[in-house]
């Protein structure tokens, strides 16, 4: 690993955490070194978070050997590590996450020289003098110092950061900007934001720092010191004196600015008598409190004994409480129940539990080594003792939890032999093998969930492994790049747990796969996982969940932040439903003509990419296969699309050149021409009316670009374009930047010529009246075409498809490299703020900002739940709804909501609630509609009126009465027989009732038939 390089500039590995750090904290970030002492569960879970996110250097830190009892949460440790120091076996698994990263291991003392050679030191599993000794010299040092510990089901979390620490951005808000309407001359200056899109004003508050760029007129304003501003309404902010500067004209842009702040931290040593302790809800800090003091108890039991209290033994937990009382005394109020709890599983080590403390700790050293968020201020303690509260859990017995040689005695300790058995008869459905999806399985393997007799996981996932997965999906290696997700990471958690049964898909769950995932499959799951991050594929798994009666643990995140749903049958609320945030949509007119933010240019160029790139090579290949499509559109669209065919055969590129002259020429077109055209239409001082600029409120007027061939953004655009073209016309491209400029400096193009009569549409207005299509035009076009076609096919040098569309992808570099630049220069036709290659990427991609630390925190929590659903607690109060905010190290834990409840037919109903019939007739055979809608009425008291499957009527009261009478005579399966639908054994049937007509389909209990 020596001569790693550092990791910020590889922006193809860590595009998604650059959206959560960003570029400077990513700097900051790759120069650091960092000390992680304890390499056990939770070691390992803050070291692997470090490697992944991109640490100049990783040391491990161990002196103990491998055991059994470490592979409990122990990830990395196989069979062939046991004996060897844990450090050592850990640091060849770590380096290979991550070359950039130097992963060394050291096994010495911690000697006070050795140190000195870390900004951040971590440790995990250490004794309180240990914690003492190394926070005093860090503290002194300046070095940040982190103290993170898990005992069974309760974890702690010390942070110290010194006496002089800077948060350079101590936010993950993105920064809140408005476009300027007026800016006045005064003492103060008043200035007036224009609306935004959703016809609001602006975001900012009293205190705000903020600075201007793109003012014209008051041009002073720009490139100034940040400065302070007052709220005076939803679109007016007082600034400073504008007295003595120049007339506002136009435009402009406000932006907050987030400015350092510098922090102090006490140290350890005078923070365990004087605790400031980080609660989500002041109720909680009484209990933060007993923990702070129980964890103090146990240093000291542990002393005193040499080891930690036996499971279950109420002797070893009465004397910590005793060791705790006596710390009570200087510390507050103590929680006794509290206390005995922690200590009698206090010996448990579970994998969730160091998922997510390890989760919570890394995100913590990422503070420190990038000044990015507010560190935790100091102390954070998490339990999940509700545990305890589980029916059949306080009668364990020192026995039930005794250890039994077994990699899984960490768990055993907490919950006993028997559920260690119930764990691995599981049947798991996993949807998602990405970051979250990854770390469940690990877990999965840890906690030997599917590793017993009948247990089977099964994962699905229909991607493959991209190189941007690799910094926080830690079951995937350079090697795996293009495998499948699903396959790879079950290979992965069976070389973690040989005895683990994971069976990968890689399809898509959805509607279209229901012959692979529907009753047959979800009736033998004992569970469901969802590790998703399409909102549609959630919901419909959701459906499932609650058409088959099989509880979900849903998971999801975005940067730093995460949540946790459960969702168990007859006992919590229905999670659904939900869908994708919905995407923006603008104006044509603001896109074409009246862009204001980077966002409208921004889906300006996508727009361009898709009508360069994608549509014109599929209407040509269309065209050349089978010009008859064109009979089946109306004639508007049949004459643009036959004017696009006949471009695209025109413009055919014969070489390299001839892409960059049609791509400079592109530009020409779309940065000057257009732009003049406009101006000629609406020039600067048009007026709407009287005393009325056109060009004024959210519309910004437009000013011409000339093109430079030593402008890296226009060099940037025609390079782009031009290779993208040649892609297109199957032409080889060149990269060769200073012969494309050789070319472009040579290159001369004629005058802008207006042209007379065009019409500019300023606003969205419906087409009422179809334009006039030229039908002489249209049918010589389609001669012309037939003509050339027939040259073509006839050619034989033609290969038929003769283009190739490209479609968007964001991971292509050549086609962000292209909607970066397109955008950015018509930002600049519009004096609109430029936005970086990155930034363009995240919005034009759509990209979900993502990092480590947060899917190991969320996975974590996550398996907490499936623990109580393998349990089989029907005790609502047990289950945790949680929402994380690890920038500002908050967890929010709630019970689930009860089932929602609806009247239908004179009942009340549970959103579980359905109705189910052995669909088998008074002789035996298949029951037949009437059968049914008497069971309905004698059983349920439903009058039916209509009854359907899906679409396929089976019986409508609104007929006449022989059809009636030939509906209800039929078997359930005929109807759909006819209809051409397979013969299902089970039938889900949607009805109406009488006095329900009104009803949603949805507001009924379903109805299933099982039939023979």
């Amino acid at each position: 690993m020596a001569g790693a390089e550092p990791a910020a500039d590889d922006e193809g590995l860590y595009s998604r955490q650059l959206y959560v750090l960003g570029r400077s904290a990513m700097e900051r970030l790759a120069g650091a070194a960092v000390l992680v002492v304890g390499l056990r569960g939770l070691g390992a879970e803050v070291a692997k978070a470090l490697v992944l996110a991109g640490a100049r250097a990783v040391t491990l830190h161990d002196t103990a050997a491998a055991g059994p009892a470490d592979r409990a949460s122990q990830f990395f440790l196989t069979d062939s590590n046991m004996g060897q120091n844990r450090a050592v076996a850990s640091q060849r698994h770590l380096a290979e996450l991550n070359s950039h990263v130097l992963v060394t291991a050291h096994t010495e003392e911690l000697s006070e020289n050795f140190l000195t050679s870390f900004q951040v030191v971590v440790l995990t599993d250490s004794p309180l003098e240990e914690q003492l000794r190394i926070g005093d010299f860090c503290h002194a040092r300046g070095i940040c110092f982190i103290v993170a510990d898990v005992k069974g089901l309760a974890g702690q979390l010390f942070c110290d950061f010194g006496d002089h620490f800077v948060v350079h951005d101590p936010t993950d808000a993105d920064p809140v900007r408005a476009s300027v309407q007026h800016i006045s001359q005064g003492n103060p200056g008043i200035v007036t934001c224009a609306a935004g899109e959703d016809g609001r004003g602006h975001l900012f508050s009293d205190g705000d720092v903020v600075t201007f760029s793109g003012v014209e007129g008051m041009i002073e304003l720009n490139g100034q010191q940040p400065c302070p501003v007052r709220v005076l309404d939803a679109f007016r902010l007082e600034i400073g004196d504008t007295s003595s500067f120049s007339p506002y004209c136009c435009g402009g842009l406000v932006l907050q600015v987030h400015l350092p702040q510098e922090h102090s931290y006490e140290p350890l040593r005078t923070a365990l008598v004087k605790p400031k302790i980080q609660v989500s809800n002041p109720e909680d800090l009484p209990r933060s409190r007993s923990l702070h003091i129980a964890f103090q108890a146990l240093h000291a039991f542990r002393k005193e004994q040499g080891c930690l209290p036996q499971p279950r033994a109420q002797g070893d937990a009465e004397r910590v409480l005793e060791l705790a009382r006596s710390l009570d005394e200087q510390q507050g109020p103590l929680d006794e129940d509290v206390v005995r709890a922690f200590a009698s599983v206090s010996a448990g080590d579970l994998s969730p539990m160091a998922a997510f403390m390890g989760g919570l700790a890394a995100q913590e050293v990422l503070k420190a080594a990038s000044g990015k968020f507010l560190p935790l201020d100091q102390w954070l303690y998490f339990d999940a003792l509700e545990f305890l509260d589980l029916e059949g859990a306080a009668q364990l017995t020192e026995e039930d939890c005794a250890p039994r040689g077994s990699r899984y005695d960490g768990q055993i300790t907490v919950f006993g032999a028997d559920f260690q058995e119930k764990l691995g008869h599981q049947k798991y459905f996993v949807v998602g093998a990405g970051a979250i999806g990854c770390e469940l399985l690990k877990s999965f393997a840890m906690m030997g969930l599917a590793a017993g007799t009948g247990g089977n996981i099964t994962v699905a996932d229909m991607d493959t492994i991209a190189r941007s997965n690799l910094h926080r999906q830690f079951l995937f290696h350079s090697a795996d790049i293009s495998k499948p997700k699903s396959e790879v990471a079950a290979a992965a958690v069976r070389c973690m747990n040989p005895d683990i049964k994971v069976t990968a898909h890689q399809n898509q769950v959805g509607p279209a796969m229901e012959l692979i995932y529907g009753a047959d499959f979800f009736k033998h799951l004992d569970g469901v996982a969802s590790a998703l991050d399409n909102m549609e594929t959630r919901a419909y798994l959701q459906s499932c969940c609650l058409r088959f009666l099989k509880p979900l643990v849903d998971s999801g995140m975005e940067g730093t932040r995460g949540n946790v749903l459960a969702m168990v049958p007859h006992l919590t609320n229905a999670l659904g439903p939900a869908s994708d945030p919905v995407d923006k949509t603008f104006p044509l007119c603001t896109l074409r003509h009246f862009p204001q933010t980077i966002e409208h240019t921004l889906q300006w160029a996508r727009d361009e990419f898709e009508g360069l790139f994608r549509l014109p090579a599929e209407n040509v290949n269309r065209f050349l296969v089978d010009p008859t499509f064109l009979e089946h559109l109306e004639a508007p669209k049949a004459l643009e699309v036959l004017e696009q065919v006949q471009r695209s055969l025109q413009e055919r590129p014969r070489d390299w050149q001839d892409c960059v002259h049609w791509a400079r020429q592109h530009w020409q077109s779309c940065y000057h021409n257009a732009i003049s055209q406009l101006l000629l239409t609406f020039p600067p001082e048009h007026e709407t009316s009287p005393g009325v600029a056109f060009w004024s409120g959210d519309r910004r007027c437009p000013h011409l670009l000339t093109f430079d061939p030593d402008d890296d953004t226009h060099v940037a655009y025609v390079m782009a374009a031009a290779h993208l073209f040649a892609q297109t016309h199957k032409v080889l491209a060149r990269n060769d930047r200073a012969a494309t400029q050789e070319i472009l400096r040579n290159l001369v193009l004629p005058p802008f010529t207006p042209q007379e009569g065009l019409k500019i549409h300023i606003m969205e207005e419906r087409q009422e009246v179809q334009e006039a299509v030229d039908q002489g035009r249209l049918a010589e076009l389609t001669k012309e075409l037939a003509r050339w076609r027939g040259e073509l096919l006839e050619a034989e040098e033609t290969q038929i498809p003769i283009m190739e569309p490209i479609h968007f992808e964001k991971d292509d570099n050549f086609h962000v490299d292209f909607v970066t630049a397109a955008s950015n220069l018509r930002a600049e036709n519009y004096g609109i703020a430029c936005a970086d290659w990155l930034t363009s990427k995240r919005i034009v991609g759509r990209i979900v900002p993502a990092i480590a630390t947060t899917t190991m925190a969320v996975a974590g929590l996550a398996c907490l739940e499936i623990y109580k659903l393998v349990w089989g607690c029907q005790d609502r109060s047990c289950y945790r709804n949680s929402n994380l905010c690890l920038s500002d190290s908050l967890l929010l834990r709630v019970q689930p909501l009860p089932p929602s409840t609806y009247r239908y037919g004179q009942k009340e109903w549970s959103c579980w609630d359905r109705l189910e019939v052995q669909g088998i007739g008074a002789d035996g055979q298949e029951m037949t509609v009437r059968e049914l809608l008497d069971w309905l009425r004698r059983v349920h008291g439903l009058a039916v009126t209509m009854l359907l499957h899906g679409y396929t009527v089976l019986y409508n009261r609104e007929q006449n009465e022989e059809t009636r009478a030939q509906q209800q005579a039929k078997k359930l399966s005929e109807s759909l027989e006819g209809a051409g639908e397979p013969r299902p054994r089970e039938l889900e049937l949607q009805y109406v009732c009488e006095g329900e007509e009104d009803q949603d389909e949805d507001s009924c209990p379903r109805l299933l038939c099982y039939l023979p």
